[in-house]
């Protein structure tokens, strides 16, 4: 399928036309879905709280990865229980995704 670009950041219109793709596939295995979030429970704020300090303790040391980070924005994620806000910390875990395959798409060295 062709899409206009309407994508400015580099390598997400490839990352939506993929994302697209993928939902076409779900959509034809499953049909549309609808279940309750799980979220917002304290066990998810607590990890969420203490993974926030994991990568903040990496970001000093100047160690983080694309693990710490989307790690952090998951677990952010699963803390809420407010619809408006999950969907805010869902967005911010699909740029982190693109962010990576972009990164991933464009390396000329593998990293670890």
């Amino acid at each position: 399928m062709s899409y206009p670009t309407i994508f400015t950041t580099p390598g997400v219109k490839a990352f939506a036309e993929e994302i697209d793709a993928e939902r076409q596939r779900q959509l034809a295995k499953w049909g549309e879905q609808h279940h309750p979030d799980g979220t917002g429970e304290r066990r998810w704020r607590d990890a969420a709280n203490h993974v926030r300090g994991e990568v903040d303790d990496a970001a000093r040391r100047g160690t983080t990865t694309w693990r710490d980070i989307l790690r952090e924005e998951v677990f952010e994620a699963l803390a809420e229980s407010d619809s408006a806000a999950l969907r805010t910390e869902l967005i911010q875990v699909a740029a982190v995704c693109a962010a990576w395959i972009h990164d991933l798409d464009t390396r000329t060295q593998p990293t670890g």
